[in-house]
């Protein structure tokens, strides 16, 4: 029986012997879909992006307004304006996308956000490509669960240059002055680091 056939599937006799009808290996050219889009950055966005030695562009998207653009090392957001809004991944706390109003809302570390409205059903390409960046630069992660309710995020990212750093994220009420509290997001810090061989 031929690799990758299956008995009784169409073009296959009961035995596992090709058909008369069915095409040989060599014809096969594989299932084509019937439109292929690539989303084109206009040369004058990239000029204005200014790229440093080492980066490029993995993936853009038509926004409302302007353009957004993932690149190796940053996030890239242009206006009507021309400004450009540009943001390391290790800026990115997370990322989620919203299918029905095709909208990938950023929440930065800092706690701000910012909407990307993609136009022309850009979503799956840029969104994946925004995710898998996020996550390249985490390397490693603890969440701490504190009494009240709040909790702590001690990630452990790397920057533009390939340099590994430790970052705290909190949410809710998180009180680093109370001392039950920080030797709680101390210990963890110290975990973190120590798995990736850093001294705190």
């Amino acid at each position: 029986m031929t690799a990758g056939a299956i008995r009784g599937s169409p073009g296959w006799t009961p035995d596992g012997r090709p058909s008369a009808t069915a095409r040989t290996p060599a014809h096969y050219r594989g299932d084509m879909p019937l439109f292929s889009r690539r989303t084109v950055l206009p040369p004058d966005v990239r000029a204005r992006l200014h790229l440093s030695r080492g980066d490029r562009v993995i993936a853009s998207a038509e926004i409302t307004g302007g353009w957004a653009v993932a690149s190796r090392l940053a996030l890239h957001a242009t206006a009507v304006d021309g400004e450009v809004r540009r943001r390391p991944w290790a800026d990115v706390d997370r990322a989620r996308l919203d299918p029905d109003t095709d909208t990938i809302t950023v929440v930065w570390v800092d706690g701000e956000t910012l909407d990307l409205q993609l136009v022309n059903n850009q979503q799956p390409t840029f969104a994946r490509a925004v995710r898998e960046r996020v996550q390249s630069s985490v390397v490693h992660s603890e969440t701490v669960q504190l009494t009240g309710g709040g909790q702590v995020r001690v990630a452990l990212r790397r920057d533009e240059r390939g340099r590994l750093f430790s970052q705290l994220i909190g949410t809710g009420q998180v009180d680093l002055a109370n001392p039950a509290v920080a030797a709680l997001v101390d210990a963890a810090e110290a975990r973190v680091r120590g798995a990736a061989g850093l001294p705190l």
